[in-house]
This record gives C-alpha cells, structure tokens and sequence, in this order.
C-alpha cells in the first residue's frame, strides 16, 4: 500500500512523542495477532448482524407474525445504530484506558445477550435482548477491535483494517447457514443458544489477542465529542450527508431479499441462502477496491460503487417483481454483495481523509453518531412502505433504497470534487 501524506505525518507525531521509546514497533507479531483478535471481533458482532434478514423473516413467520415488518424492523435498526452511536465513548475509553474495560464487559454483555434472546417470546422482551443489549455489546467489541488495530499499524493500516473487516463478512456468509440448519434441527431458540456459545469461544479468544500498542494515558475531560462546527467544511459536510443517504438504503437487501424470495415462490433454504450469497460477494469487496483507491483515489471508488449500489438495486432488484427468475436474484446478490462491501470498507478510511488531522477524533466522533441515525431510521422507513403495501409489494421499498442510495452518491460525488480541487488533482 502506498504511503499517504496523512500516514507520514502520523508517524512524525508518533516519532516526536516523548513515548516513543516505550511504544512497541508497528506491525510486528503482535500487530498481525491483533489483526486476528480484530477478525474474530467482526465476525461475531458485525457479521452476526449482516445476517438479519433471516431473522426478519423467521420472526415475521413465527412468533412475531402479529406485528408489522417495519415493527419487527426496529429491533435490527437499534442494533445496527448501536454499532456506530457509542464509537466515540468507546473509542475514548479504548485510547485512554486500553481494549480490557470495554473489550470485556461489552462481549460478556453479547453473551448474555443472545442467551436472553433464546428465552424470549415477547416483542418486548427480544427488542431489550437483540436489539437493545446486543447493539451495545456488538457496538464495544466492533469498536474496540478497529481502534486497536489502527494502533498497530500506520503505512499499512487499510490493509489491516480491510482484513480484519472481512471478519464481518465471514460471518455474514456463515451464520444464515448456521442459523438456518440448527434451527430446523432443534428449533431458533437452540440455534441462538449455540450462536450464543459460538461467538462466546471466539471472543473468549479475541480478548488474548487484542492488546493495545499505545500507552494509557490521562482522562481528557475538555475534548470535544459532537462538533457541529466541522459541518463549516463543505468536503466533510457533503461526504457526511451523501454517506447518510446510502446508508439509509444500503440495508434495504440485507433485511428484506429472502422474505420477498419467499413470497415469489423461493424454497425457504434459498431465500435464505441469498443473504450469506450477498455476504460471500463482500469478502473481495472489502479488499480489492481499498487497493484500486491507493492508485485513483478512495473518494472516486466510494462515489462511484455507491452509484452502483444504486443502479443495481433499480435495474437487477426491481425487475424482480416482474420476472422472480432464481438467476436474476443471485446475480443481483452477487453484484450487490461486492459493490455494498466496498462502501462500508471505505466509509471511514474516507471519514478521515476529509478534514484535518488534529480533528480526527471529533471528525470520527461525529461522523459516527450521523451513521448512527441513517442506521436508525433507514430500516423502519422501509418496513412502514412495505405494510402500506400490504407486506407484499416490495416495489416501494426497493424505489426508497435505491434512489437513496442514488442520491447520496451525487452527495458523494460533490465532497470529491471539492476535494479534488482542494488537493488539485483528481486522484482523491
């Protein structure tokens, strides 16, 4: 990967620190062990949380069948919002204190978690358990294990981040397989229970791997969380904005592919199937494009592969409701699952670069509490259009998710522009 002029100024700052001499050097065994804890850390936070269309449609069939898909939809929009809403507690309290005090708790509180869900039979009481308490849990793990891993490495650290991202991806492909098969065997509630133990081993695991690089340091009571001033920047403003709108639309497919397979006329275990097809397609999603960046600018391949979010959506999702062919779903699987990857693998590697870097950490912090809302909102929308369309029409969904996505791509392709100009060349 090549050098960026943020990385080399990165490593100065870290070279003129009076700490240097005690800091570990960057990469190194350790540091690729971390990459493995931080893996592992993905993989059973937000690779479980990729696999939310199979629980859309189980609890839509099953216990929940009395309430509506945009009622059921809230449970995975809280988790999904709680990976990104407390990054920046979390992140402080990582950079201060080191991965144990959030590391710890918050995977013990996944556990626990899941082992609440599997007594569950209750909207409520799954809403507290899956959505509630696993978001928090999922949100600490998820945090902790890129924090720690950007310690590690700095000239290299989009390759490391990017592998430890295809944890999340994994798990994406696994768990609706896993899932789906002990399910039919035993029952959801069995299934979640080893789910449960499953991710508990790994993460058991994870906490030995995962060490942080830099030393712990005093509690900042004066840093800023939450800045609205860094919205006075237009790059960062139209990037924040263009990466709320994909976002709102981006989990439209992940939620909803296999309960519309169904209703054409799918056999269960293939709509199901669909969501860990769209996981698989994510894996070199996730690492291709970051490298084709460092050639032409990770601002140009985040706008234009989410403008292939977008088109793929209205031209291989939406014919589907005319001609529900199983080729024409999986190609739309496939292609989605790829061009969905990218995005998400570039969503805070660009976060970074759009702005300063003294203002990282409120730049991150604010960045990630804007997420949080489009994450929070985005699905429930969508499930509302379906019930006014009687829970089987998916058209209005599907025109919501992709001129979403479409829009906030032209957002996007605005922020590069202007940061292009501002670095005169195109290549951002």
């Amino acid at each position: 990967m090549s050098n960026s002029p943020e990385s080399d100024k990165e490593e100065q700052e870290v070279a003129a620190s009076p700490q240097t001499l005690v800091l570990a050097p960057e990469e190194g065994l350790q540091g690729w062990l971390c990459v493995l804890g931080g893996f592992l850390c993905l993989f059973c936070t937000f690779g479980f949380l990729n696999a939310i269309g199979v629980f859309q449609t189980t609890y839509q069939e099953t216990i929940l069948s009395g309430y509506t898909p945009s009622s059921i939809s809230w449970i995975f929009a809280v988790q999904l919002a709680l990976m990104w809403a407390p990054g920046p507690l979390f992140g402080r309290l990582v950079d201060t204190y080191g991965p144990g005090p959030v590391l710890y708790p918050c995977g013990a509180l996944c556990i626990f978690a899941l082992g609440m869900t599997s007594l569950a039979d209750q909207y409520y009481q799954i809403f507290l358990a899956q959505g509630l308490a696993f978001g928090i849990g999922s949100g600490g793990v998820f945090t902790t294990a890129l924090v720690c891993v950007g310690q590690w490495f700095v000239r290299r650290r989009g390759l490391a981040v990017g592998v430890a991202s295809t944890g999340g991806s994994l798990g994406g492909v696994i768990f609706p397989i896993f899932l789906d098969r002990v399910t039919k065997a035993i029952g959801l509630n069995g299934a979640v229970r080893y789910t449960a133990l499953l991710i508990g081993i790994l993460l058991a695991i994870s906490c030995f791997l995962i060490q942080a690089r830099l030393p712990r340091k005093e509690w900042n009571p004066d840093l800023k969380w939450f800045d609205l001033t860094l919205f006075m920047d237009r790059q960062f403003a139209f990037y924040t904005l263009g990466a709320y709108f994909v976002m709102w639309g981006l989990w439209a497919p992940f939620d909803f592919i296999s309960s519309m397979a169904i209703d054409a006329g799918f056999m269960p275990t293939l709509a199901l199937y669909l969501i860990s097809i769209i996981n698989a397609a994510s894996v070199p999603g996730r690492l291709f494009p970051p490298y084709l960046g460092d050639t032409i600018g990770l601002f140009n391949v985040i706008t234009f592969c989410s403008a292939l979010s977008a088109i793929s959506i209205i031209t291989l999702w939406l014919p589907f409701n005319y001609h529900p062919k199983h080729a024409g779903i999986i190609v739309f699987a496939l292609v989605y699952g790829f061009v969905s990857g990218a995005f998400i693998s570039l969503l805070m590697p660009c976060a970074a670069k759009a702005g300063s870097l003294d203002k990282l950490g409120q730049r991150f912090g604010t960045f990630q509490v804007v997420i949080a809302v489009s994450c929070l909102t985005g699905l429930p929308i969508m499930g509302a259009i379906l019930s006014r369309q009687g829970d089987t029409n998916f058209m209005g969904l599907q025109l919501f998710s992709g001129v979403s996505c479409l829009l906030g791509a032209g957002l996007l392709a605005v922020s590069t522009s202007i940061q292009g100009k501002l670095h005169k060349t195109w290549k951002v």
